[in-house]
């Protein structure tokens, strides 16, 4: 009688739940749908990938976890079980579903709570390659993803067997202290990578100038990724041997990209493999050997097992620094291409050799609450006029030297460089000035950094270009051209289209990512319209590449296909380059739209659209702020030096505005000075600030201390120079400044320099004297040992010479 009940529940349940999905779905009846049920478990478990314990997130036990089958046509129920201690949540990465589904917790979906059970429920009316995961927190980076394979119902393409490939990156250290140590500025993870661009190596490529010049826009070292990773994973191992399939056998490899922060380019032995589709929707099938996979992207290829023979899938880390392979077949090793590990100076010193201008700010002055519009009217003006829908906005009429801009058609747009005015880091032409060029300039970049054409030519001074084709996505190995959708892709021409731009911004020194200079904490939600077609511009004016995911629906993928454009749900955009993407807003409720490189995300880079249609009744209590606010949480750290000549602590607790700083210096000659201060960052180079500061007054002794009120402001300056304007309560104005850079790999040089002026407004000058003053340095080196522990040696003016070691915390 028991077991009779409770199968009579999960039916009552079951039918339901596909009641209410009727209403959310489109007007075919899903209630006939077979169904397939799915139960997931989410919980800690202690792994060892290194030699060390280290506690992760599973599901079912396993990283990744399973890979769940469907068929299209079935009816998904998908139970997910909370065993941790902490929220989590799953999304449907790449899937069409109801938004109440989507499983980004606080926007969609309640997040599931420690003890709890959430069912997931979705018709499937698509196939192909997806994945799930975590949305909440870095949860993702600790284990909790999986793949999702949705067989379809009839295919034109000719395979024996599947082999779903899942990769992702692993770290030992907890991904929360990854992402401060971030947020510090610290340089230990390219140091660790070997890829620090110190003094010696800067001059022994000949990259000095190009340092000064990377340094004069504040930009830190270069970098293709930021984060360290242990390992690199295939299926939740660094190799993996597949033997159960036989010569001459077709096998459909379908990849998921589920690392947390890392790209992967892929590369197969034997003979060139078949790429059959992207982000799950097939496209024109096309020979196709090294292609890089970005973070979220799903890619399937189909490969022919050799006569003699297994053949390698080798995935190699984008920054070089690692890799995961796989063995399929068996036999003799059919060796995949290696891909060089990138010359991160020579990328650098080409960039500077074009007069490219880097970065922008990622937290404006004055932050508009929804500016993306306002941005693209703006950029429409600067361009003298002319709609620039896309770097592939050419139709029949060019092939007569003609440009008419039609914003439903988009085709290949080629433009002559020379024609363009550089001012004030915008392009300005007129349509007189565009014209059609065959043109074609590349700039390569050692496999890590191609940058290939450039796509946003106000980036440029028209004297330093090296070629006159602007081009979406520029080098072959970063844009989409090689992928052609099956059938056209074009919206129907009545439809009104709605344009974006997103200008991409991040501060690498504060590590803060944001969308036209605002980061999600500080922005509104995005309104849309159902009925419209909505463009974005996404132009990338930071150094990192970064894989823009849209949830819930597919977008346009503006290519030389024109019409044939693919269809997508996540787009790399290469730095300095420019991406264009259009999608039909046919869905309801709130989707979330951000970077995909995890760390990324979560320090701001992110948005939110909305068909401002009301929220859900089932997330009351569930506030919205606890997801957009995320990226604002403070992050506290500090380091505390103990020498011969004297002791140091520094402490510091921050956000994306906020900051508190405690600094204090001691020295065995009894000079003490120490201060406490709030800052309030107005953008990403400049706080103003406020506290007390406290000293001895008498030399070598402890007897008199002053404590005064200070006010000022701080300005990261050209050079990457801090520095320090301020007055104090007694009127006395002062001027530091301090900066330091890596002579060697592990060794810093760092300088610190303070000029205070005392005018004597409490009377304690000598009469006749106008104005004392006091000139305070210091000057060191540093041996970084460890992420946490470095050796130092230095001279102050006040305290003398000495040594020690350094705890950072």
């Amino acid at each position: 009688m028991k077991y009779k009940i409770t199968l009579l529940l999960t039916m009552l349940i079951t039918f339901g739940a596909k009641a209410q999905l009727v209403a959310n779905e489109t007007e075919e009846n899903v209630d006939n749908w077979p169904e397939r049920i799915y139960d997931l478990t989410i919980d800690y478990k202690t792994v060892n990938f290194t030699g060390k314990d280290v506690q992760a997130m599973t599901i079912n036990g396993g990283i990744p976890g399973p890979n769940l089958e469907f068929n299209e046509g079935e009816f998904a129920i998908i139970n997910v079980t909370n065993k941790m201690d902490v929220e989590t949540s799953v999304h449907w990465h790449g899937m069409i579903l109801p938004n109440f589904h989507d499983g980004v917790p606080y926007l969609t979906t309640p997040p599931i709570r420690p003890g709890e059970t959430f069912q997931y429920k979705f018709a499937l009316k698509q196939s192909g390659t997806y994945w799930y995961h975590s949305h909440t927190g870095l949860q993702e980076q600790r284990g909790v993803y999986g793949s999702l394979q949705i067989n379809p119902k009839e295919t034109d393409l000719e395979y024996d067997k599947d082999l779903v490939l899942v990769l992702s990156d692993w770290v030992d250290e907890n991904p929360q202290s990854q992402l401060k140590n971030l947020k510090r500025g610290n340089e230990w993870y390219l140091i660790k990578k070997g890829q620090v661009q110190s003094l010696d190596k800067l001059i022994a490529q000949g990259a000095v100038g190009a340092k000064l010049k990377m340094a004069w826009q504040r930009m830190p070292d270069m970098a293709i990724s930021d984060n360290y990773f242990d390992k690199f994973f295939i299926n939740g191992g660094t190799s993996q041997e597949y033997p159960d399939f036989q010569p001459g056998e077709r096998v459909r490899l379908r990849f998921v990209n589920a690392a947390a922060a890392s790209y992967f380019w892929l590369t197969f032995g034997g003979e060139d493999p078949m790429l059959v589709s992207a982000d799950g929707l097939d496209v024109v099938p096309v020979e196709h050997n090294k292609t890089l996979i970005g973070v979220a992207e799903t890619y399937d290829f189909i490969v022919t097992i050799p006569e003699s023979g297994k053949l390698q899938v080798r995935a190699t880390a984008q920054d070089g620094s690692g890799e995961a392979s796989a063995f399929i077949g068996t036999g003799n090793v059919l060796e995949a291409p290696v891909v060089p590990e990138p010359n991160l100076i020579k990328n650098m010193k080409q960039m500077m050799s074009m007069g490219m201008k880097m970065g922008a700010p990622a937290s404006k002055f004055n932050p508009s609450k929804n500016d993306s519009i306002q941005v693209m009217e703006k950029y429409k003006m600067d361009m003298g006029g002319m709609q620039m829908n896309s770097m592939s906005m050419m139709d029949d009429n060019m092939k007569k030297g003609e440009m008419e801009m039609d914003s439903t058609k988009m085709a290949h747009t080629k433009m002559d460089h020379s024609k363009m005015d550089m001012k004030d880091d915008k392009m300005k032409m007129s349509k007189s000035e565009m014209k059609m060029n065959k043109g074609k300039a590349n700039m390569k970049m050692d496999g890590g950094m191609d940058m290939g054409e450039m796509k946003m030519g106000y980036m440029v001074p028209k004297d330093k270009v090296v070629g006159d084709n602007m081009k979406t996505g520029g080098n072959p190995e970063f844009n989409y051209n090689y992928l052609r959708a099956k059938e056209p892709t074009e919206f129907e021409n009545d439809k009104p289209v709605k344009e974006m731009l997103f200008n991409l911004t991040g501060n690498m020194n504060r590590y803060v990512w944001s969308i036209n200079g605002v980061p999600l904490s500080e922005t509104d939600k995005i309104k849309i319209e159902q009925g419209e077609v909505v463009r974005i511009t996404l132009n990338n004016l930071t150094m990192m590449h970064h894989p823009m995911h849209l949830h819930g629906h597919f977008f346009r993928v503006l290519n030389e296909n024109g019409e044939y454009s693919p269809l997508k749900h996540t787009v790399n955009v290469a730095p300095m380059q420019k991406v264009v993407f259009e999608f039909a807003a046919d869905e309801t409720g709130d989707w979330f739209f951000h970077c995909h490189i995890l760390y990324h995300m979560m320090s701001g880079m992110a948005r939110v659209f909305s068909y401002d249609t009301p929220r859900d009744e089932r997330l009351e209590g569930y506030p919205l702020t606890n997801l957009t606010n995320e990226a604002d949480h403070i992050f506290t750290w500090g380091e505390i030096t103990a020498a011969s000549h004297m002791t140091e602590l520094y402490a510091t607790a921050t956000n994306i505005r906020n900051q508190f700083a405690l600094r204090g210096e001691y020295g065995w000659n009894k000079n003490l000075e120490a201060e406490f201060t709030y800052e309030r960052y107005l953008n990403d180079y400049f706080r103003v600030f406020g506290g007390v500061n406290v000293e001895n007054e008498g030399e070598d002794s402890l007897e008199e201390i002053n404590t005064t009120a200070i006010a000022g402001v701080r300005w990261l300056m050209p050079l990457l120079i801090n520095s320090d304007f301020r007055i104090d309560s007694k009127l006395r104005p002062q001027i530091s400044f301090s900066t330091g850079f890596m002579i060697f790999p592990h060794l810093g040089i760092y300088g610190e320099y303070e000029y205070q002026m005392d005018f004597g407004w409490d009377g304690k000058l000598p009469e006749g004297q106008d104005f004392e003053e006091e000139t305070t340095w210091q000057v060191g080196l540093e041996y970084v040992l460890s992420r946490d522990f470095s050796l130092m040696g230095s001279y102050d003016n006040r305290f003398g010479a000495g040594g020690g070691l350094s705890l950072r915390f």
